[in-house]
């Protein structure tokens, strides 16, 4: 069979594979037949999206279930008679069958209105998530897949690269080791989770608080001043970020923020540095375990720079290229301190505060009135509208389709010119009890190519805390909310976009670098006049969209002092990088010393350690803390290079879909950008726009 041929086989949930869909949807869908039977079914999409607690237990057992039988199927292939057929269809069939099924068990806990459906989801998710984690240790399994990649057989790109990547994910959960090995592995598992949850707990215990006088919060708002508890004549300031980051942005008194800022700093001291200390220890040893040098090799492998010496060489040149435009801040910000008090001393205290007084001479902006030009219900309806012009888009709306609330819409996708079903997408954009407090954008059902050639089309729910309308008058929303709503609607564009073969590469299941690219890139738009009055109007006239100068005050507020916000992110993620590539580092004696060099003569606050209380260096970002700012600089490339001049090109935005959204996960992302860009990426325009426009 050609290579090609046999990658459209393998994705197949058509013909054989269709009618497991069929047994494994059959007990809950008569359950559910009635329900459903009032509302309109959408062609292509199989994920059920408003089970009971009931259905979505049996739901759950059935994916176990159907899991464990193709995996035994696989494991009981005789090594002599391994073939694409019998090793890689029925494991990426199962893939594509599953994936629709695990996300309606899963995502009620985020958006149902029911307490009971909520646990029952929440319940399923752990259930899930430990199957597929012993799925991905099985020995038996592993080792007929490996025996099919050494064969060396021709089977085209993509399915090739979905086999290395089946080989690697089944090698990092440690199917290679000896069984000692992997109970040492799993203890150490357990250690780690174990001190991450102290950790974080610390912080979260964490209760004390400043005692100040009015006079020492000189400069404070009184609707910030109103709200603190009263004793001894002075008020209660608590150390938590949403107290003292407002009094380093606003209080009048240096000896103030210096005392805050150090207090501050001092979170959780000895007890969490001692806690990190031990993590980054073990993590070595787990990554070493596996074969590793270190644990930042192993978390940064799977991502774009693949090795860690990449994400150190990344950081130290970001932070050499931005210390002229660094320096140019640092001197205006000391200026106005010496203009002010008197003083030139310039410490970290007074960072914040000086760049909000920097911001308030240089930017003629009320925040507060330009909510004014940002009704719910107009950001949304601009928003779709710029999607589909840019890209060659048209979104249907469906008004009966089943959905979890009345307040959710339901749209399909379409490609403008061919008229070809593209996807699916929900917007749950409206604050509730009970529902998930952030924006964020859930997959719903991958992209995948059918064994009959037709494709099976991505779906994915957007989810937001928007306030309600209120008396027949559209809520309003904060300016970064809008940025925020915009951001996540493009991860809902980039899935839906997706034509990967495969659906383990379906546009949301990527490098988590490249996954975050193309969204940055799209936030370009909410800070350009002619994009940002699409969506915007007067909140009493609509007619009136936000004027030009406001554009221009919003995209300068955003750039101001942005060298010296971006080496304080590259200080933390050097101090990430390193710890998680070195052997026994002090971490305060390094913070101490990178301190002053990326900050620029800035010494760090005597007593404090940052290290204490910096959750993402402990849990969800380990060793990746980099990937953030490596993915704006990517951003910065693409949308200088090809959108900066013309940003409602259709073209332009017809092309970046084709060829930066539409491979997925399905080629290396380096690659994919490169060739869209004809070269290799470069630091170069991130840069220059910070030096442009940072003063």
């Amino acid at each position: 069979m050609e290579p090609r041929r046999r990658e459209r086989r393998v994705i197949a949930v058509a013909g054989a594979a269709a009618l497991v869909a069929v047994g494994l949807n059959i007990a809950f869908s008569v359950v559910a037949a009635h329900r459903r039977r009032k509302r309109r079914e959408l062609p292509g999409f199989t994920a059920q999206v408003n089970l009971s607690a009931a259905e979505i237990k049996k739901l759950a057992d059935r994916i176990i279930a159907k899991a464990k039988e193709t995996y035994d199927s696989v494991a009981a292939v005789p090594l002599d008679k391994v073939s694409f057929e019998n090793v890689v269809v029925p494991l990426a069939e199962l893939d594509a069958l599953q994936f629709p099924l695990v996300q309606a068990c899963v995502l009620p806990r985020m958006v149902s209105p029911s307490e009971d459906v909520r646990k029952a989801s929440a319940d399923a998710e752990k259930r899930l998530d430990s199957h597929f984690v012993l799925c991905r240790q099985r020995e038996d399994v592993y080792r007929v897949i490996k025996e099919f990649a050494e064969k060396g057989e021709r089977i085209g790109p993509e399915a090739t690269r979905f086999l290395e990547c089946l080989v690697k994910e089944f090698e990092r959960n440690g199917v290679k080791l000896s069984q000692s090995k992997r109970k040492e592995m799993e203890k150490l598992k357990s250690h780690i989770d174990e001190l991450n949850l102290r950790y974080l707990q610390n912080l979260s215990d964490f209760t004390k608080f400043l005692l100040l006088s009015e006079d020492e919060l000189a400069g404070m708002p009184f609707e910030f001043l109103k709200d603190l508890e009263k004793a001894d004549g002075k008020v209660k300031v608590p150390l938590t970020s949403y107290h003292v980051t407002p009094i380093l942005e606003h209080c009048k008194v240096g000896s103030t923020r210096k005392q805050i800022a150090v207090a501050y700093g001092q979170k959780s001291g000895k007890d969490n540095l001692g806690i990190l200390e031990n993590l980054v220890q073990l993590r070595h040893k787990f990554a070493r375990l596996l074969g590793y040098a270190n644990y930042a090799d192993f978390a940064v492998e799977p991502r774009m720079p693949k090795k860690s010496r990449k994400v150190l060489e990344f950081l130290e040149e970001m932070s050499e290229q931005l210390d002229d435009v660094a320096n140019r801040e640092l001197s205006v910000l000391k200026d106005l301190k010496m203009k002010e008090e008197g003083d030139a001393q310039f410490g970290m205290e007074d960072l914040l505060y000086y760049i909000k007084r920097a911001e308030e001479l240089k930017v003629d902006i009320d925040i507060g009135e330009i909510k004014k030009y940002f009704p719910v219900s107009l950001v949304i309806s601009g928003m779709l509208k710029m999607f589909q012009d840019l890209f060659a888009l048209r979104f249907d709306e469906i008004k009966d389709a089943e959905v979890w609330h009345d307040t959710v819409r339901v749209f399909s996708v379409w490609d403008a010119s061919s008229s070809d079903l593209l996807g699916y997408f929900f917007l749950d954009v409206f604050a509730r009890e009970g529902k998930y407090a952030h924006t964020c954008v859930v997959t719903l059902q991958n992209g995948c190519l059918c064994s009959n050639g037709t494709r099976k089309v991505p779906a994915a729910v957007l989810l937001s805390q928007c306030p309600k309308e209120f008396d027949g008058n559209s809520a309003l929303l904060r300016f970064p909310e809008v940025v925020r709503l915009f951001h996540e609607f493009s991860h809902v564009v980039h899935h839906i976009s997706n034509r990967a073969s495969f659906s383990r590469f379906s546009s949301l299941r990527l490098e988590g670098d490249f996954a975050e690219i193309p969204s940055l890139l799209l936030e370009n738009w909410c800070y350009e006049s002619i994009s940002l009055k699409m969506m915007s109007g007067f909140h009493q006239d609509i007619t009136k969209s936000i004027t030009s100068d406001a554009c221009q005050s919003l995209k300068r507020r955003r750039d101001l002092f942005a060298g010296l916000k971006m080496k304080q992110e590259i200080l933390l993620c050097l101090v990430d990088q390193i710890i998680h590539s070195s052997e026994n580092v002090d971490i305060d004696a390094l913070i101490k010393e990178l301190h002053p060099k990326v900050m620029l003569g800035i010494p760090l606050l005597e007593g404090t350690s940052p290290a204490s209380c910096f959750p993402r260096i402990t849990i969800g970002y380990d060793a990746v803390c980099y990937s953030y700012i490596w993915s704006e600089v990517f951003a910065a490339d693409l949308f200088v290079s090809k959108f900066k001049d013309d940003l409602l090109n259709q073209h332009a935005g017809l092309r970046f879909r084709n060829k930066i959204l539409a491979p997925g996960g399905s080629r290396d992302s380096l690659d994919i950008i490169s060739d869209y860009l004809g070269r290799e990426p470069s630091l170069q325009p991130f840069i220059q726009s910070k030096t442009r426009n940072s003063l």
